[in-house]
């Protein structure tokens, strides 16, 4: 009986001890969640007053940091030396500590004493990686920087490797945005590391700051080329430095001199040009191309830059001004390329580009008819790539004054791809069609579905077509200048431009107060930017920013501006200003997310 009153006793006890045990930890989780926001606020009294009562436990070392930074705050140098004192003793083997009193130094303006420790501490350093990478460690813990540099640099001297410690100093360059050094040591690394080549673009383009940066950087990568002129990265690192100026020409140059100097297959030149298009640079890339097509048809990259070369050139000669004449070319060089290897599953994309030259450009749409016609019955053609076949011919139907036909082939896309993409685009096809032809109702109907459809894009169409005619169908005069907006918007889908703004300024002239003057600028900027006109396409874009700030859309104008002025005007600033409002004032909008994403891209986030 006696044994079992003791056994309780023990338990008791042990469950009290365990409870103040429990209590006691969760007073100091209180009181440590309590002091680092009091130091995050800047209250570093109030820290002090309770990191001083956890750090007198032997176990609470882990607060060093915050309690000896609150101290310098304070400048109580006094007790930060004590602490600091006590800590080495006790910790004789670490050498944060020693860091933390040349840091104390340094706050007292005793730099020389500072100076001391922390050559001291450098010059014992052993031939170990993992100490060189601790003691370094420590220097960044206290903010001492440069000091950290220094550790890694004479860490490689001492392990004879050059190569060692790359991507701490490149962390610690990018912080300090010591753009010299951090362009050095890309310059040196990427040799041997070619995989850091992305990296090294895009931190760089965040920190360069203006022209001169990227020139310093090139009169580098040359002297670099001199020394390694076969060495493929700096080939494309200069590339890329002369594209980020706009400088096509001369990247090319290079590309092409270095394809010349190694005897190489072209395959270098050839992935470069996919960026002189992506920058507009058509004529640059058709250059590059011309010169790949010297290199024979046993080239392996003969036919793929035929084939991009007149794609291109499609590119060159329908976005802006052209020549009839350039597009009859372009069109006669595709048929040759059908005529040489004939029409079937892998020329269908020149079946296509031949198709909307004719259709859209060279008033051949009839052609354009019978060569999609035909292509339909091209055997081995994906499903997809036939129904998206369908969709060009239903659209040339329209051209071809068929309207019916071009209904029942969206309807028959619509269904074989129910609730998919492209199903989504070929009943949206059809309610833009209803819409041209002022079945306003039947639109709205077909829109109201779509709204649904998980194709953001698509839904956000449908959604600003169905609010459209939604404000606009009110009363007979509404629906008579939405009438007038419709036949523009018919025109300019035939591509015809001046013909769509003669109409769409015709409107408020006719309708004076017709409540489409948003729609109607935005429809001017979508002519604008594809004729690329874009100083004038941006003043469009803004009075719908500006004025419209309630209507369908504004979300969509914000956006464009930001792209207009990031990639075609180059004013980063204002692209920024553009995104930003979009990201605060729309935080609903489709647009919101991809615009905070170019943002942070621009601002440098990811640096």
């Amino acid at each position: 009986m006696n044994r079992l009153i003791v056994f309780a006793f023990l338990m008791l006890s042990w469950n009290v001890q365990a409870q103040i045990s429990r209590n006691n930890q969760a007073v100091l989780n209180d009181e440590s969640a309590l002091a680092t926001q009091y130091y995050r606020d800047g209250d570093y009294e109030k820290a002090v007053v309770l990191l001083e009562k956890m750090f007198a436990n032997p176990d609470n070392e882990g607060y060093f940091d915050i309690y000896f930074n609150a101290l310098l705050k304070l400048k109580r140098y006094d007790a930060a030396e004590k602490i600091v004192k006590k800590t080495i003793k006790q910790h004789p083997e670490n050498d944060a500590y020693p860091i933390a009193m040349g840091k104390l130094y340094e706050e007292q303006g005793n730099v020389s004493s500072a100076n001391k420790i922390f050559t001291d501490i450098i010059a014992k350093l052993p031939k170990d990686e993992f100490k060189i990478r601790n003691l370094a460690n420590n220097f960044y813990r206290f903010e001492n920087y440069d000091l950290a540099v220094q550790t890694f640099k004479q860490g490689r001297k001492l392990l004879g490797n050059d190569q060692l410690f790359t991507y701490e100093l490149l962390n610690i360059y990018r912080y300090k945005k010591d753009k010299p050094m951090l362009m050095q040591e890309y310059l040196d690394v990427l040799p041997s590391t070619p995989q850091l080549l992305p990296q090294a673009e895009n931190v760089l383009s965040m920190i360069f700051e203006d022209k001169s940066d990227y020139q310093t950087f090139q009169t580098a990568i040359l002297r670099k080329i001199q020394k390694a002129p076969d060495a493929e990265v700096y080939i494309k690192l200069l590339t890329w430095n002369y594209i980020q100026q706009q400088e096509f020409e001369p990247a090319l140059r290079q590309l092409i001199a270095f394809d010349k100097r190694t005897k190489a297959d072209g395959g270098t030149l050839f992935n470069a040009i996919y960026t002189f298009v992506d920058n507009g640079a058509y004529e640059t890339a058709i250059k590059a191309y011309e010169y790949l097509l010297t290199k024979g048809k046993e080239s392996q990259y003969y036919l793929p830059s035929k084939i991009e070369m007149l794609s291109t050139r499609y590119n060159l000669q329908t976005s802006g001004k052209y020549t009839a004449a350039d597009l009859s070319l372009l069109a006669k060089d595709y048929q040759g390329l059908l005529d040489e290897y004939g029409k079937n599953r892998n020329t269908l994309f020149a079946i296509k580009k031949l198709a909307n030259l004719q259709a859209y450009y060279l008033n051949e749409a009839a052609k354009a008819e019978k060569g999609l016609e035909e292509a339909l019955q091209i055997p081995g053609i994906g499903t997809a790539d036939l129904g998206q076949l369908k969709l060009d011919l239903g659209d040339v139907y329209i051209l071809t004054n068929q309207p019916w036909e071009a209904f029942l082939v969206y309807e028959q896309v619509s269904k074989q791809f129910e609730s998919q993409p492209i199903g989504n685009e070929a009943r949206f096809r059809s309610a833009r069609l209803s819409f041209y032809q002022g079945n306003f109702e039947y639109s709205n109907g077909q829109c109201q579905v779509l709204k649904a459809a998980t194709s953001q894009l698509i839904a956000n169409d449908a959604l600003n077509l169905s609010l459209l005619i939604s404000d606009n169908i009110q009363t007979p005069t509404d629906s008579n200048a939405l009438k007038m907006y419709a036949d523009a918007e018919m025109l300019e889908f035939r591509n015809l431009p001046a013909q769509a703004i003669k109409k769409l300024d015709s409107i408020g002239i006719s309708y004076p107060q017709n409540e489409l003057a948003d729609a109607v600028l935005m429809s001017k900027a979508k002519i604008f930017i594809k004729s690329a006109d874009f100083q004038k396409a941006a003043d469009m874009l803004k009075k719908v920013a500006d004025n419209f700030k309630e209507g369908i859309w504004t979300d969509d104008a914000l956006f464009t501006l930001g792209d207009l002025y990031e990639k075609k005007l180059h004013d980063i600033a204002q692209a920024k200003s553009y995104f930003q409002q979009l990201i605060t004032d729309y935080p609903g909008s489709m647009f919101s997310a991809e615009a905070r994403k170019r943002f942070r891209n621009l601002r440098g986030d990811g640096v």
